[in-house]
């Protein structure tokens, strides 16, 4: 067996991995040196020796860790660094929004405390678990163990909601909303959200930041003031009513910006690169001791942002992918020696792939990133689809844009071609960035398009290959109800934590329930789909696909 790849791993890194759901095998003693391997079939890990924060020989080990654990994912606060006080909250269940109705007193700018039902605030105290599995070994399918007896370890996080008490005026607040990256479903209705929830607790200055950080600094792009009007019907329709655009200015440049706009709350739509940058931002603020809340809200049909089920735009991307495949299926299946090739949205995760093949059920081979592929030889991909010819007369492929791309560390053995699994046979450009600072990938269901029908023609077989990409179709469709309601909690509960006084936090679903976690925690690195989980299981069982591996991984 040869080794792929080795390491040093920092025990931060190592956390990081563990959240990302990477299966991983210990040995006795302390947490070392990994080492990944992988057989034909199967993923697996060891451990060699590494110096380490974790000592398992310790028998305080597990409250330690569980401190450390505490410490890193406590909320960042304003009175952390500025010297506030908290006032009775202005969000009340009981009440009518006071800033939608003209010529009355706005009843919600109120000094007393709410007279609601007891239950209808969230105690600061609250927790939620962040894994809910307890693994009996570490060969258990998609097991996370932080110590060689996958000891069960607790690790809560903040729950998130309205709290009694808030540490913003809601009549001096100024708001600004800002959408940044690629379009996403869902982002209107986030939008819409935001806007509504202030306005219940009575914000009135409610602006929006056009075109994403750019809208920032570009004269020629002032904030617009939102008005319920603007935002009443916006969720019936896809996009961003403010706009999107990747990368901007300096973090320095749009905290300069945010000061002279006197701006207290931003609320940044976006996903891992947006959320470093709302990182910066945040550090910047309290740098300048500024009383600015920044909290974001995870957006990406990518799916791959760490701890979280699930962000919001995926289920409707994954339901348009379904569409996409299943076209595709027909397509093929009406031809003679049809075969469907849909390449689907995922840079460094195959989640969409993944579960839309799932959502479909007629894919016979679904490609990710996460898992080394060859497209020649006799454990290859194409071998594979002249005996699905051969036996069926046609076939469905679904691939990941990010599959067999050179820089794809999980992918580092693929084999898109002839080039010997450099991935070049993609026409991949790892030296050339794009606005978001992330490499150029090329266009792999174009080059495995060609090879198919390189490789038929070859053999002399008839093939009719339908190609389909779905991308800009997918990302820019209306949030089905699943989405819809996912956007809506995330939306409402993002101000919930601005008035809190909470600041460079984003706000997701954790097991089925709705919690607040430091930005830091979530940009150690992309979410990716465990080779070796049970989901990624259940695919291989839906398409029925061999192990594509390279003899040499």
């Amino acid at each position: 067996m040869a080794t792929a790849h080795c390491t040093n791993l920092s025990a931060n890194f190592l956390h990081a991995l563990l959240d990302n759901h990477q299966p991983l095998c210990l040995e006795t003693g302390k947490v070392k040196l990994l080492q990944r391997c992988r057989k034909r079939g199967f993923v697996a890990f060891r451990i060699t020796a590494l110096k380490s924060d974790i000592d398992f020989s310790d028998p305080d080990w597990k409250t330690n860790y569980q401190k450390n654990f505490e410490a890193r994912f406590n909320l960042p606060h304003l009175k952390d660094v500025l010297n506030v006080k908290p006032r009775p909250t202005t969000f009340s269940l009981m009440k009518r929004n006071g800033a939608s109705f003209q010529g009355e007193e706005n009843i919600t700018d109120c000094n007393d405390e709410p007279q609601d039902r007891k239950n209808d605030y969230v105690n600061n105290d609250d927790r939620a678990l962040l894994k809910v599995i307890k693994f009996a070994s570490p060969t258990s399918a998609g097991a996370e163990c932080i110590d060689p007896n996958c000891t069960w370890v607790e690790q809560w996080v903040h729950r998130a909601g309205p709290r009694k008490e808030i540490y913003f005026e809601p009549k001096k607040v100024k708001a600004a909303i800002v959408t940044c990256g690629g379009l996403c479903p869902g982002l209107n209705d986030v939008i819409r959200q935001i806007f509504f929830t202030l306005e219940r607790y009575g914000v009135e200055k409610i602006f929006g930041v056009r075109y994403g950080f750019r809208g920032f600094f570009d004269p020629d792009l002032p904030m617009k003031k939102l008005t319920r009007d603007h935002v009443q019907d916006i969720n019936l329709e896809g996009g961003s009513l403010l706009g999107v655009s990747r990368g901007g200015a300096s973090m320095s440049d749009i905290v300069d910006s945010l000061e002279a706009k006197e701006i207290d709350m931003i609320f940044i739509l976006g996903g891992n690169g947006t959320h470093a940058g709302a990182n910066a931002i945040h550090n910047e603020c309290r740098k300048r001791k500024l009383k600015a809340s920044v909290v974001c809200i995870p957006k990406t049909i990518d799916n791959d942002i760490l701890l979280m089920d699930k962000t919001f735009g995926f289920d409707t991307a994954v339901e348009e992918a379904q569409r996409a495949i299943n076209s595709s299926y027909i397509e093929a299946h009406s031809a003679y020696h049809g075969i469907g090739l849909v390449k689907l949205m995922g840079r460094s995760s195959g989640f969409i792939a993944m579960h839309a093949s799932l959502a479909s059920g007629q894919v016979d081979v679904c490609l990710i990133p996460e898992v080394p592929f060859t497209l020649d030889g006799p454990s290859g991909v194409l071998q594979h689809l002249e005996h699905l010819i051969r036996t069926k007369g046609a076939a469905v492929v679904c691939v990941a844009e990010g599959a067999g791309q050179l820089g794809n560390t999980s992918g580092r053995c693929s084999n898109s071609g002839d080039d010997g699994g450099s991935g070049k046979g993609a026409g991949s450009t790892p030296d050339v960035k794009d606005a978001s600072g992330n490499a150029v990938l090329g266009d792999i269901g174009g080059h495995i398009r060609h090879q198919i029908k390189r490789y038929f023609k070859e053999k002399g077989i008839h093939a009719d290959v339908k190609y389909i990409d779905p991308t800009y179709m997918v990302r820019s469709v209306r949030a089905n109800a699943s989405d819809a309601i996912l956007c809506t909690v995330l939306g409402q509960n993002a101000v919930h934590g601005a008035f809190a006084g909470f600041s460079g936090i984003t706000v997701g679903i954790c097991n089925t329930h709705y919690v607040y976690l430091p930005i830091t925690e979530v940009i150690r690195s992309p979410r990716t789909v465990n080779p070796n989980s049970r989901m990624w299981h259940r695919c291989l069982t839906s398409t029925g696909q061999p192990d594509f591996s390279p003899l040499s991984c």
